[in-house]
């Protein structure tokens, strides 16, 4: 069974399609994992609640519109990451303190990984949308990624902030996981737009060297 990318032109039935099926055993597997011992349940469901709306948008639109197999693969990556990180919240995330340890930083910067994949995996799943769903001329396909994801993280960064303030007192240093960094916020935004900058580029790179036509 072919592995297939954005510019492939057929994509294989869900039943058939065991990169598929693999990729969400795989991050069910990680969803699980994160709920059973978390270390705190009503941030664990704070930080999921766009996840359940992301799993939602992409069951909904599958019959309609199905992406390949490598923007799968992206997005699965990105989950597990996040759900990952909502399971002992960001600012106190092992992986963070471990690269904290080894690297003789000054805080722990699993947020910040979190952020810059979410520009560097997306950017591609949001191309081949544009793309091949849309119909849109490849060089809008190429900026709206870098323009949506500037765009999504600054309206996060606002959503957030309110909702642990107005609903979640409590959990709300561990869910904005600020670590008394009080740029947080602009900097989270900022390697959430550089991701994106570097997954287009490195795709038109590709794209170039390889005299792929995207035109459909």
């Amino acid at each position: 069974m072919a592995f297939t990318i954005a510019i492939s032109k057929e994509r294989t039935d869900f039943k058939k399609n065991y990169w598929l099926i693999g990729f969400m055993v795989f991050f069910l597997i990680n969803w699980i994992n994160s709920y059973v011992g978390n270390t705190d349940s009503s941030n664990w469901l704070l930080e999921n609640t766009l996840v359940f709306i992301f799993l939602g948008f992409l069951f909904s639109t599958y019959k309609k519109y199905k992406f390949s197999d490598l923007s799968y693969l992206l997005i699965c990556i990105y989950l597990c990451l996040h759900v990952y990180g909502s399971k002992y919240t960001y600012a106190e995330n092992p992986f963070g303190y471990w690269l904290k340890d080894a690297l003789d930083l000054k805080r722990n910067h699993y947020d910040r990984i979190v952020h810059f994949s979410f520009g560097f995996l997306l950017a591609y799943p949001m191309r081949e949308m544009f793309l091949k769903w849309l119909k849109f001329p490849a060089w809008v396909a190429w900026t709206l990624p870098i323009e949506i994801t500037l765009s999504i993280s600054a309206f996060y960064e606002l959503i957030e902030s309110a909702v642990a303030d107005v609903f979640f007192k409590a959990q709300g240093d561990a869910y904005l996981g600020l670590q008394g960094d009080i740029w947080d916020a602009q900097k989270d935004i900022a390697l959430a737009f550089s991701g994106a900058i570097i997954a287009t580029t490195i795709v038109s790179l590709i794209k170039k060297i390889g005299n792929i036509n995207e035109v459909q």
